[in-house]
């Protein structure tokens, strides 16, 4: 994917991520080193004490995994690269950029009643993650055609005049910016 508008990463989650593999890795070493010298008569070797120091670098590894999400937008489509696999779509698949009540992250709604999880934007970040799920909405509006108009018989975000009006004192910070 080339020249990205919008791109985004989860912020708590790579900070635990990162402290994690960090804990992981030195608390390995150290019983690694200290194997040989227990008191219950087990004799360790040299590779058992190799063994525990790579078994601390593969689950420091697997714990930045969760440092891994990210989400780009730009005007070919969008890349959603969670913990495994990355996936790019063209803004035609993407029907509606949602972020449900109560889930953990946003999603992209595709066809067939399916989505693609987007785990860069988690509602652990609060306000960036509302942010985020805006500037993507709004990448998503720029790139798509509204319904009713020729190649846009797509879902697109109704303009804030068409939007009910709010009930006074709105949350205008809620997670759940579902604008159907």
């Amino acid at each position: 994917m080339t020249a990205a508008v919008f791109e985004a990463r989860p912020r708590k989650a790579r900070r635990v991520a990162v402290a994690a593999a960090v804990l992981l890795v030195a608390v390995f070493a150290v019983v690694g080193t200290l194997l040989r010298r227990t008191p219950t008569g087990v004799y360790f070797r040299l590779s058992d004490q190799v063994a525990m120091v790579v078994l601390g670098l593969l689950l420091a590894g697997a714990a930045l995994l969760f440092a891994r999400p990210r989400v780009r937008a730009g005007a070919e489509g969008v890349e959603v690269r969670n913990l495994i696999g990355t996936r790019t779509l063209p803004w035609e698949l993407v029907l509606r950029v949602s972020f449900p009540e109560g889930a953990p992250w946003a999603r992209l709604e595709i066809p067939d009643d399916e989505y693609i999880a987007v785990m860069a934007i988690q509602s652990a970040d609060g306000r960036k993650a509302v942010q985020d799920i805006r500037a993507l909405r709004e990448v998503h509006a720029q790139h798509t055609a509204p319904r009713g108009t020729p190649g846009g018989d797509r879902c697109r975000l109704r303009p804030p005049d068409l939007l009910p009006p709010e009930p006074r004192g709105a949350n205008h910070d809620r997670l759940d910016l579902n604008e159907s």
